[in-house]
């Protein structure tokens, strides 16, 4: 099985702008009602879709209201990652931290209010 996570919403440019321009996404495929972005490892996917397009049934037709979802991407060097999200002018949600499980991450926000938390996981010690 392969997962691909959707998000419905009208901020299609913007959203396509956010993850090509902030985060190095590569545009997999589109057309006027769908976007569909690729990790820059090409690894993973992530789909947008417009709402109420008349090409969808109706449940995929209510768009996301900005609550309650998150993305986590996991980076080799997340101090290098934060460094250059902060160059592109990208608000900083979380600042970069060192958590007690092992995580170091930061985390922002897409132009949908989908929080990405950018990780780079640590083995915890035995």
């Amino acid at each position: 099985m392969k997962l691909n996570a959707g998000i419905i919403t009208s901020k299609i440019a913007e959203t396509k702008s956010f993850y090509t321009e902030k985060l190095g996404f590569g545009v997999t495929f589109e057309n006027e009602f769908y976007l569909l972005l690729h990790t820059p490892d090409q690894s993973a996917e992530i789909s947008f879709l417009l709402p109420e397009h008349p090409s969808q049934q109706a449940l995929f037709h209510k768009p996301f209201t900005g609550h309650g979802v998150y993305l986590t991407i996991e980076t080799d060097d997340v101090d290098k990652l934060y460094e250059e999200i902060k160059k592109k002018g990208v608000k900083i949600s979380v600042e970069l931290r060192d958590e007690p499980w092992g995580d170091r991450h930061f985390a922002i926000t897409d132009p949908n209010g989908v929080a990405i938390d950018l990780v780079k996981y640590v083995p915890q010690k035995k």
